[in-house]
């Protein structure tokens, strides 16, 4: 009754940057009509949206461009404008709470914003070489251990690619803390914990 088809592509630029394309495109077997709004034909597109999200190393978003090929009402092209408040965004922690505060609810595009949540893992794994490397200082596991089964903290996997961070377990909250550094806003300074 229903074809979606979502794709995602990433490739590096001659910049030193990265662009991740997603593209969606909804389809139906059969003619299908939306009253007031148009007809369409058998396996034609009712949603065609491309989204190009430009990011460097830290996956920061540098450059957002959007395209809608085909859409089902007059007003849906409005939401490509707001895409734009992403810029800045960091694809990491957070990004669906990102998007749903800059595009969420009639700010944005239900469409466009399925394919960006998932832009993140395009992201991540067209820049793999970068985001599975083990910080510099070897004082922090790589950001994907611990978020999925074959990279849990306690597992073969693990214990294979990153031995130094076999069974790691983060510092404990109730640890005791050493005072903040002076806040940049001397309005504001740090009080000592101490």
């Amino acid at each position: 009754m229903h074809t979606r088809r979502v794709e995602y592509r990433g490739f590096q630029r001659d910049d030193g940057l990265w662009d991740i394309e997603g593209e969606l495109h909804d389809s139906k077997p059969h003619a299908f009509e939306i009253e007031g709004e148009g007809r369409w034909a058998p396996d034609e597109a009712i949603h065609h949206m491309l989204i190009r999200v430009t990011v460097d190393h830290t996956l920061v978003v540098r450059d957002v461009a959007v395209a809608m090929d085909s859409h089902p009402h007059a007003p849906c092209p409005q939401a490509m404008a707001p895409m734009q408040r992403m810029i800045g965004t960091r694809m990491g922690g957070g990004w669906r709470q990102a998007i749903e505060r800059h595009l969420g609810g009639i700010q944005g595009c239900t469409h466009l914003r399925e394919l960006l949540y998932n832009m993140a893992t395009a992201a991540f794994q067209t820049l793999s070489e970068v985001a599975f490397a083990t910080p510099s200082d070897g004082s922090k596991p790589p950001v994907h251990l611990g978020k999925c089964l074959a990279w849990d903290f306690d597992g073969p996997v693990t214990e294979k690619v990153y031995p130094m961070f076999f069974r790691w377990r983060p510092p404990s909250p109730d640890a005791a803390h050493e005072p903040l550094e002076q806040a940049a806003d001397r309005a504001h300074p740090v009080a000592d914990a101490r």
